[in-house]
């Protein structure tokens, strides 16, 4: 028994060699995903440049920017299991920060994300702090409390702007000579923000922490039975998509020259979770997806009639019913089965 054990041993390790090398040597269905959204947002930007219609290069830029808060809900609802229904409070934080900074301070755009990142952090982790300790539907309720709390402290204090909020942001400075004010450089620094974002998180997921977090969700009384602390890991992930969440924010005024404290409302967070949902939970790019689709859809639907959430609210119950890992979910194992069987081949040569 031992030498047949050893024999088959022995007989898959040429297999077993070659399985990394095969693994390494093509891209998974993930990444030919994501490599489609961002050079397909570089094409839309170019015909829109090319076009010379500046409305849909912003419009592209603005959901590009709600891709980076659909992010960092995904981080918490798709890879640590916590649904956050409050996560526009960093969104709203991080856009208030960059806006005052701009105004009052200096025109640095790398300032205003600088400072923005640091009250972000801060801020979550006073809310993680207040928040991981509950857990389900409580964290939920928590997380909605603790930004109905803060907008409306917003909404009500008349050094920021109160209820009309802070205008007149000027463009912020990237360098010498180029502004945000520049649609199209604006756009390329979003989408390249908003990939370096992406592949942030796609490298975290593969690190121990990633792992540790998917283990979590899983599970979370087993992962504390292994001797893990599983709070500090949550509270980790809930500041690094405050983080996130705020950094995307801060971008928000330097696109819109104001905010107002209605970034901070749950219509913005319930936005967010859509997007999430319908791109794909615990895909990360399935929120990018969700939010190029649903932005451009409000647009569209919006030119013709008022009640344009009416349809987003149709096709969020029949993404949920027909394909309930969502559109990126439900498209990615059928890729992966179609790259599978065109790779079929090439495993078999010596």
């Amino acid at each position: 028994m031992s030498h047949l054990t050893t024999s088959s041993a022995l007989g898959a390790r040429p297999a077993l060699a070659r399985a990394p090398v095969l693994a390494t040597s093509r891209l998974s269905a993930a990444s030919w995903l994501a490599i489609a959204f961002f050079a397909g947002a570089l094409l839309f930007g170019a015909v829109a440049l090319a076009m010379g219609d500046v409305f849909y290069l912003r419009l592209a830029t603005e959901a590009l920017i709600f891709g980076g808060l659909a992010l960092s809900v995904d981080l918490l609802l798709g890879r640590v299991g916590l649904l956050p229904l409050g996560q526009a409070l960093f969104f709203g934080l991080g856009a208030y920060v960059s806006a005052l900074v701009l105004k009052h301070w200096a025109d640095s755009l790398w300032l205003a994300l600088g400072v923005a990142l640091v009250f972000s952090a801060l801020a979550g982790l006073i809310g993680g702090l207040i928040a991981i300790r509950s857990k389900g539907v409580y964290f939920a309720l928590i997380s909605f409390g603790l930004a109905q709390v803060v907008s409306k402290f917003v909404y009500n204090t008349r050094e920021l702007g109160a209820s009309d909020g802070i205008i007149g942001v000027p463009a912020a400075s990237l360098a010498p000579g180029v502004t945000s004010g520049t649609p199209e450089v604006f756009f390329l620094l979003v989408l390249a923000f908003i990939g370096a974002l992406y592949l942030g998180l796609r490298y975290l997921m593969n690190t121990p922490m990633g792992r540790q977090l998917d283990a979590i969700r899983i599970n979370e009384h087993r992962v504390s039975f292994l001797g893990v602390d599983a709070w500090r890991y949550k509270l980790g992930a809930f500041v690094a998509a405050a983080c996130i969440a705020g950094l995307s924010g801060a971008l928000y005024p330097m696109l819109r020259g104001f905010v107002s404290p209605e970034l901070m409302f749950f219509q913005v967070s319930g936005n967010a979770v859509i997007n999430v949902i319908v791109g794909g939970t615990g895909t990360l790019i399935g929120p990018l997806y969700g939010s190029a689709i649903l932005t451009g859809l409000r647009s569209v639907v919006g030119s013709f009639t008022a009640h344009h959430h009416i349809v987003i609210g149709v096709m969020f119950v029949v993404v949920v019913i027909v394909m309930p890992r969502g559109l990126i979910g439900y498209t990615t194992p059928l890729l992966q089965r179609w790259l599978d069987r065109r790779q079929a081949p090439a495993k078999e040569r010596p």
